[in-house]
């Protein structure tokens, strides 16, 4: 079973991930590996060739639980927990990371409409939604793990900071 692991750049995907007693899959790791098309001039980032991913991914074991991480992980799984961080947290992180002025623009635009969240109710046939913000890294880590493990179900709409963003 493959599970994706996604979210906002952010939003604490690759800590928690490394938290899962889970064989994880970093995604941004195969397109970096050569699973790309080169750098998207507009963006400056590399272009991920979405099918040769899906094809790498549809040949690893189906018995093993694995997970996807990557902010894109929902487009290869059919079942996603989406991570989501307070725009305001979000911005102070992604400052932390060197982000560039329009590249943070982008991606707390993207937290605040929604973007990850809708495309994985849109690709997937399970979205979880965890609210990330004012958690501890353990604590979402445990939410995550009861989530994989049937003992939680926190499903997609819960998260709204059109409020926040906007404000």
């Amino acid at each position: 079973m493959q599970i994706a692991l996604t979210g906002t750049p952010g939003t604490g995907k690759t800590t928690i991930a490394g938290l899962l007693p889970y064989r994880v899959i970093d995604i941004n790791a195969l397109v970096k590996g050569g699973m790309n098309f080169g750098i998207d001039a507009k963006r400056g980032c590399l272009e991920a060739d979405m099918d040769a991913l899906a094809n790498y991914l549809a040949r690893l074991d189906s018995d093993e639980t694995l997970i996807l991480e990557g902010h894109f992980a929902h487009h290869f799984a059919d079942w996603a927990i989406v991570l989501r961080l307070a725009p305001s947290l979000l911005k102070s992180r992604l400052e932390a990371r060197g982000y560039s002025a329009e590249k943070i623009k982008e991606n707390l635009e993207a937290e605040a409409l929604d973007v990850i969240l809708v495309e994985a109710v849109e690709f997937c046939d399970r979205v979880d939604e965890i609210d990330t913000t004012g958690k501890s890294t353990p604590e979402v880590s445990e939410l995550v793990a009861r989530i994989i493990q049937g003992r939680l179900k926190l499903p997609a709409g819960q998260v709204n900071w059109l409020d926040e963003f906007f404000s």
